[in-house]
């Protein structure tokens, strides 16, 4: 079953670039975990909780607040899940502008 979210139109012009840099913060927690650099993966994780809703977007709110505290905790394998379920989610969404 796909997610399905419904944006506002007003955005639209928006998202694909959103969406792009959502793809960059993904590669990023990835590097960052081989690295072991748990700051960087809260800080994203941090900015992700942050903007997510604000697009419509309410998962990747929800994923940023798990990367932020795998971040916090050191659990860069967790991170990595993470990320790659944002991928996979990003795969699957289904958007709809109103």
């Amino acid at each position: 079953m796909n997610d399905r979210v419904v944006i506002d139109s007003d955005l639209e012009d928006l998202i694909p670039g959103f969406i792009e840099k959502r793809h960059e913060d993904i590669r990023a927690i990835l590097a960052a975990a081989v690295a072991r650099d748990y700051e960087t993966i809260r800080n994203i994780g941090h900015n992700l909780k942050g903007i997510g809703g604000g697009y419509g977007f309410d998962r990747v709110t929800k994923l940023g607040a798990a990367i932020e505290q795998a971040g916090k905790q050191q659990e860069g394998d967790k991170a990595c899940e993470l990320a790659q379920v944002m991928e996979t989610y990003f795969e699957n969404v289904e958007i709809h502008y109103e």
